[in-house]
Order: structure tokens, then sequence, then C-alpha cells
């Protein structure tokens, strides 16, 4: 398999490449949890090894809630990632957060119900409980926001990003529940990707491009996947300038980081019942803190 990558790059509506990387490869991975997405595309930014994954597949064949999350992330580990990127469309559910800003989100609120995603890569024998009080990397976060603003970008930073089962856009009732509780963007898959990189022990952030206001916003149109595809044409090119931006920054400053090690106390079951194909699967994830089992 190719050299090990730091960076990866999921990229959802409106972003299905990076049109810059060199050295470009593709590179199918076939993981104990299943097919990622698509194949991931591999190469050099400016200098900076990255790896690229269309989150719902070339042609946008995915919907959020048939995401197989688990397979995505795994493939990135296995590449060696260790920092990863979200390009997301989302919606905004406050005034100052506009259509055409971008967001770098700090929290997230889980509402999504369909058993279809997978929250977690543990079970089946062996359990963790990791935390999850900071779901984004706030180191990367800062390089984000940081290098947005150098880019040009009007962006905001910080927020709570709510995520919703879709792939329907929420009615009125929800949009208002969802400022009233607080909620600052709406989106459809920080969860379970979020949760799952962290298990993995990557830092997660997102660059959320705000493509609308929901369906709260009486003096606006009422949200249509064309209204988010129209904007994310204008959005997506701010997007991949910030990554250019970011990454030359990230690769020098983010050394390490506690989301690297979010394992290290988390896991509880005793080494020596765990079923051994339940190891050889998550030997990737935890083998470095698994002791060699007893016969």
């Amino acid at each position: 398999m190719a050299d090990k990558i730091r960076f990866g790059v999921i990229g959802g509506s409106g972003v299905y490449s990076i049109e810059a990387l060199q050295d470009v490869q593709e590179i199918e991975i076939d993981t104990p949890f299943g097919k990622p997405s698509d194949a991931y595309i591999t190469g050099s930014l400016d200098g900076i090894r990255v790896a690229f994954l269309p989150r719902h597949g070339r042609g946008h064949r995915i919907t959020p809630t048939e995401l197989n999350s688990r397979a995505n992330i795994y493939g990135f580990k296995s590449l060696g990632v260790q920092y990863l990127i979200s390009v997301t469309a989302v919606g905004s559910l406050r005034q100052d957060y506009a259509p055409l800003d971008i967001v770098i989100p700090n929290q997230i609120y889980d509402r999504t119900r369909n058993r279809e995603r997978e929250y977690t890569f543990f079970g089946n024998g062996i359990v963790a409980h990791v935390g999850f009080a900071d779901p984004f990397c706030l180191d990367l976060n800062a390089i984000l926001y940081d290098t947005a603003k150098q880019s040009g970008a009007h962006v905001h930073n910080g927020g709570t990003l709510v995520v919703i089962e879709g792939p329907m856009f929420s009615t009125k009732a929800e949009s208002n529940i969802n400022r009233q509780l607080g909620c600052d963007l709406v989106g459809m898959t920080a969860v379970p990707e979020a949760k799952l990189a962290r298990e993995a022990e990557m830092g997660y952030s997102a660059i959320a491009m705000v493509t609308d206001y929901d369906v709260w916003h009486d003096s606006h149109e009422t949200v249509t996947a064309d209204m988010v595809v129209q904007s994310l044409r204008t959005n997506a090119e701010m997007g991949k300038r910030i990554l250019r931006a970011a990454l030359p920054r990230a690769a020098s400053e983010l050394q390490d980081c506690t989301c690297l090690h979010s394992l290290q106390d988390a896991i509880v079951t005793d080494p020596n019942t765990i079923p051994p194909e339940t190891r050889a699967r998550m030997e990737l994830l935890v083998g470095k803190y698994l002791p060699t089992a007893h016969a």
C-alpha cells in the first residue's frame, strides 16, 4: 500500500474531487466493516500527502442513512490518516450565519434515529467508552478558522451542528425547535462520522459551508435540493482554497493532540475475554492497547 498519509479529506455534497492533487492514485480498500463509499483518491496537495474520499460516492449515489461510515473511517485509518477534514453542506439556524458563509463548528447535537447508522466500531465482545465532550479537534479547528479568514471567507468560529436523519429536509416545527435548543447549523452526516473518527483516534474537524436558512426563515425561500446545489457551486471553490491554505500549517503545527490517544483509557474489556474474530477485526484500531491474549 502507499506510504502513510497523515491527512484525509471527506467531501460531501458539491465536493467530489480535489483538482489540484498531483501524483494521483486511486486505492480500493476492503475493510472488516464492508466497502467504503468509493475508491480513495491519494496524492500531493502542495507537497502534503492527502487522501480524499467522496462521501456519497462519485455521482452522489448514497443517502446519509446508507453511508457505511465505519468502512469510510476505517479506510482512512488503514492509510495512516491522523487528521480528517470534513467538507460539508449545512443549513443555518441563525440570522448571522448566512448562505455562502463558512462555519467551523465546535459542537454536535445528535438527532439521528435510524439504526442502519452504525455509531461505533465496538461491540461483539469488546467495549470502550470514549470521551466525546469536544467532538471536533480543537487544534485543527483553530487552524481551519485562521486560514479561512486569510483565504477571504466570511467565516464564523464555533457553533453547534444538529445532525438529522435525512434525506428529507426539516419541517418548520423541527427547524424552530432546533433553534430553540440552541443549535446553529443543521446537517445529515457528522454523526456517526465524528464519533467513529474519535474511536479511530483521529482529529476530526469540519469546513461547514452554509447553503440556506433551512425552513425557519420567513423571508427566505424554503430550502430545496436545487438551492443547495447552486450555493455549493459558489462555495465549493472557497472550501478547496481553505484546504490548500490549512494543510501546510496543519502539517507543521499538528504533531500530537489528545484526539490521537482517545482509546488510551477507554477500553474496559478484559483482553482475555475478547473473541479471536473480534480481536482480529479490531487489530488496526486497538492492537497497541491489547496485550497478547492467554491461550
